[in-house]
């Protein structure tokens, strides 16, 4: 019932936002702040719905360092994008030919806010969270993350190869991320910063979602293997590596800081709660 509660209440927040950003997809300067919008919003009912439900405080959306932590997620996913992108580059993969659109990108910062705000509450707030209370960490991070790669069959130039690469590089990574510091601005911070620096920046296609007017005009070429093809750089070989190798990181700092909750523990506290309810 609380699953179905909070996952409903984000949806909701998430479609009228989604449908007030393409409104004005026209006009950037209108599209951030209905971006940036979305997020807070989508983040206010998520934190009210939980409280009601679970009857806690909703400690992974704590206000205390929350500025700080998107910021620190954001480093690493622009830092990780870039580096992707260098390497795509340095075989002849990636081309600049000049500047791109600062309004593009200006509306973008506003998409990829709401994006990613609302998918890091949906997938790591509300289904990674309560699936892990069930099954521990590895089960939940693998069940969420395939979910998480499905999705993304929806988009436009989306292919099977593409949610396999997405589940890996992403779903993995970022419930690992989730896991390693327990709360959500880090995981929506990475996710921000990794979709805005390929749209916004180096406008490439970000997830088959078709081409991004970023601040960079440039192309991509080569074999699809390399630079992603159509799905564009998040179906590279590059992004798999980098994104498996955080996953690798983040789990490892999540079990030396005691957070990983194994299968019988999970069973122990799905069991506790059914004895109180």
């Amino acid at each position: 019932m609380r699953f179905s509660k909070q996952f409903l209440a984000v949806v909701a927040v998430a479609l009228v936002g989604s449908q007030a950003v393409a409104a004005v997809a026209g006009s950037a300067w209108l599209a951030l702040p209905l971006g940036v919008l979305t997020a807070v919003a989508a983040i206010f009912v998520y934190a009210w719905v939980v409280r009601r439900t679970e009857r806690r405080e909703v400690t992974e959306v704590a206000r205390a360092g929350a500025g700080a932590r998107i910021a620190r997620g954001a480093l690493i996913g622009v830092g990780m994008f870039a580096a992707v992108i260098l390497n795509i580059a340095f075989v002849g993969g990636y081309h600049v030919h000049g500047l791109g659109s600062v309004t593009g990108a200006v509306g973008l910062l506003g998409f990829m806010a709401a994006a990613a705000t609302t998918e890091e509450l949906l997938f790591r707030g509300v289904l990674f969270r309560i699936v892990e209370e069930r099954t521990g960490t590895w089960i939940a991070l693998l069940l969420t993350g395939v979910v998480f790669g499905l999705m993304h069959l929806l988009n436009p130039d989306a292919s099977l190869w593409g949610a396999v690469a997405i589940a890996i590089e992403a779903g993995f990574m970022l419930a690992a991320c989730y896991a390693a510091t327990r709360n959500l601005w880090v995981p929506i911070g990475l996710h921000f910063g990794w979709n805005f620096a390929a749209g916004g920046i180096f406008s490439v296609v970000v997830s088959g979602n078709g081409e991004s007017k970023g601040l960079l005009d440039a192309t991509t070429s080569g074999p699809a293997v390399l630079t992603g093809g159509d799905f564009g750089p998040e179906g590279s070989l590059y992004t798999l590596a980098a994104g498996v190798a955080l996953t690798l990181v983040f789990m490892w700092l999540a079990h030396r800081r005691g957070h990983l909750v194994p299968r019988r523990r999970a069973v122990g506290v799905e069991r506790a709660t059914a004895t109180v309810s």
